[in-house]
């Protein structure tokens, strides 16, 4: 059974069908809690039940939390440890990439059914431009039911949608009824229903700029609507794209891509580590396995990216750009290495992590380079068909024998494909 429309959330505020008032039909259809989803799918036995998708190991963070855990102020990013305490029942799940990779191909496929505009932020989320399809598919409305029954049909998972006239009002209001909502904001209401939501919901607006944008008497994003510039002058350029948006201006198109923005591969480990040696070898792991990733997704990556978190959970990132495109492991952790001379902390550090960003496809037969290695080359792709063939932990590096790590070994990982949106201020 369906569940109703969700379509204000303010005073007064009626829905129409009028097309004319629709100069711009955006979706963005997010999948509820994916991973987690995911696993109660494949077995039945934790439906109904608090499941925790993520290591198990209590210095592990969780990657989703079913909503079954959720009213115990259970969260992504919260360590393992902390979730149990406050879920002692939580059942925890190790991830399963390549199973979710599967899903949300075919989430993907269905949304390409509707619009050959779709813009995949990750792997359960994405845009859709539907502008002119109100003949094939009907009014905003009946677009979001349909999209939500067939990918029902498709994955048997639910997913939640929210349509409106820029790509920022409707992923706030894909949000706004989770799980397996449908919330329609018409153009000409989309200020005052943004308006009695807290400045949290804009985007950009993130643990450290929160505190300075309620230091300044702005709470609701109604408030930043009708800030005197000013004010959001000491803000600086964040200041007018708050106004922008908390006005319900955002004129960024729907891009047709299902290029990732990074691909990465982060450890968290059972000990810290501070010598060089450890850190480099959970690199080469790192490595080794966006590697291979971006080698199956005909992937080449400009740049490369180190990232690791102190004991004290603060994390420190290093990148550099390369001189020329590489989807080696070897070539990766080369690159890594170069960046190790540049962090100022010497650690402990409880995760190491690495990733390949600005990727492009590759087109055709790759052009090899006159000084590449071609040996190296020749092996790494010799251990992708193993792997392909005897599964990820068919062999085991000889340095990596005592530590009874495979090349491909899961342990407490966590692989990423990462094409969001890029905020205005990063913070971590």
């Amino acid at each position: 059974m369906s569940r109703p429309t969700a379509i204000a959330s303010c005073p007064n505020l009626q829905y129409s069908d009028r097309m004319d008032q629709w100069p711009r039909i955006v979706v963005h259809a997010d999948m509820d809690a994916f991973y987690a989803a995911v696993e109660q799918l494949d077995d039945p036995s934790l439906r109904g039940r608090p499941v925790l998708v993520g290591p198990k190991s209590s210095r592990g963070v969780v990657l989703t939390a079913s909503y079954e855990a959720r009213p115990y102020g259970v969260a992504s990013a919260m360590p393992v440890g902390q979730a149990l305490r406050r879920c002692p029942d939580a059942i925890i799940v190790g991830p399963r990439f390549d199973r979710y990779q599967e899903i949300s191909s075919q989430v993907m496929d269905v949304l390409a059914d509707f619009s050959p505009r779709v813009e995949a932020l990750s792997m359960d989320e994405a845009f859709v431009d539907m502008t002119g399809a109100e003949r094939l598919f009907g009014s905003p409305r009946e677009m979001g039911s349909r999209i939500k029954r067939a990918v029902r049909e498709a994955t048997r998972l639910d997913i939640s949608v929210g349509v409106a006239n820029t790509k920022y009002v409707a992923k706030v209001a894909s949000d706004h009824d989770k799980p397996d909502g449908l919330t329609i904001v018409p153009p000409d209401r989309a200020r005052e229903w943004l308006a009695p939501l807290p400045v949290s919901r804009l985007w950009g607006a993130g643990r450290k700029t929160l505190p300075r944008l309620h230091a300044l008497g702005l709470i609701t994003i109604g408030d930043v609507a009708l800030a005197d510039a000013r004010v959001l002058g000491r803000l600086g350029s964040l200041g007018a794209h708050f106004h922008a948006l908390a006005n319900a201006r955002d004129p960024r198109p729907v891009r047709r891509t299902r290029l990732a923005r990074s691909i990465g591969s982060d450890r968290t480990l059972v000990a810290d580590v501070s010598r060089r040696e450890d850190i480099e070898m959970h690199l080469r792991r790192a490595a080794d396995r966006i590697g291979r990733r971006l080698r199956a997704k005909r992937y080449v990556a400009h740049g490369v990216r180190v990232r690791l978190k102190t004991h004290r959970f603060r994390m420190l990132t290093r990148q550099r750009k390369l001189r020329k495109p590489v989807d080696l492991g070897a070539e990766l952790l080369a690159a890594g290495q170069s960046l190790l001379d540049q962090f100022d902390d010497d650690g402990p550090f409880r995760l190491v992590g690495m990733a390949a960003f600005d990727l492009e496809e590759r087109r055709g037969d790759r052009q090899l380079d006159l000084f590449e290695d071609h040996a190296a080359r020749e092996l790494e792709t010799v251990v992708d068909d193993l792997m392909q063939r005897f599964g990820r932990g068919a062999l085991m590096r000889a340095r990596d024998l005592a530590d009874s790590a495979t090349v491909a070994g899961d342990g407490v990982n966590l692989d990423y494909l990462e094409a969001r949106e890029e905020l205005q201020e990063r913070e971590r």
